[in-house]
């Protein structure tokens, strides 16, 4: 899974790295720690409005839902069930970019869970990626609007489930030369496969900086 992201560049290196001018400038601001469940506002690009990077709500609301709340169970997507959970198969093609430079994983130190490591996990450099997510528009009943999205997620790669290593899950980090495909509409059963992307954990332990990579 995936609940804790970080985006801590400037706003004009995502403006470069993804080619894209950023709506609302005045309003981007670096997260360190960007938790899911404070549904923070933070930079996608949506298929629908490819040359913008603009900020949306982490936490889908469809636009049939009575109201908000629904969020807190669709923070993530599981790409294995997109055809069959009502909140996502009906905007499986609402795809977006979901901008990033890292996020956050805790490995299970005991079995109980009773103690546990915090790892960062990054691209090489501190390289800005994409999580592949999903978008929609939801109206409240005073006619005001509400743009959210939600993270999908896979199994894990062999980095991953040494970090993971009770869900065995991991966020889909897109290629780089793999964003254009997702963003236009590819069939998503393509990005199932664990991602082999380059990727490095740093602990965030007391007097430890151990790293774990994957090439």
């Amino acid at each position: 899974m995936c609940y804790q992201t970080r985006i801590i560049k400037k706003k004009e290196e995502m403006m470069e790295r993804f080619n894209a001018a950023l709506d609302e400038l005045n309003d981007y601001e670096p997260i360190e720690f960007c938790s899911a469940f404070e549904y923070p506002k933070t930079p996608v690009i949506t298929n629908e409005s490819p040359n913008k990077i603009q900020l949306y709500n982490w936490g889908l609301v469809p636009s049939w839902s009575q109201d908000e709340s629904i969020r807190n169970y669709t923070l993530n997507a599981r790409i294995e069930t997109l055809s069959e959970k009502r909140s996502f198969k009906y905007v499986v093609q609402n795809r977006c970019l979901i901008i990033a430079d890292g996020f956050y994983e805790w490995q299970w130190r005991t079995k109980s869970g009773s103690k546990k490591e915090k790892y960062l996990i990054t691209l090489p450099n501190n390289e800005l990626f994409a999580f592949a997510g999903l978008y929609t528009q939801w109206t409240n009943f005073d006619n005001t609007k509400l743009n959210s999205y939600t993270i999908i997620t896979t199994q894990a790669n062999k980095l991953m489930s040494e970090i993971h290593n009770t869900k065995q899950r991991m966020p889909v980090i897109l290629k780089k030369e793999d964003e254009q495909n997702w963003l236009q509409g590819e069939n998503y059963e393509d990005f199932k496969f664990p991602y082999s992307c380059n990727l490095i954990a740093t602990s965030l332990a007391q007097n430890n900086s151990a790293q774990l990579g994957l090439f």
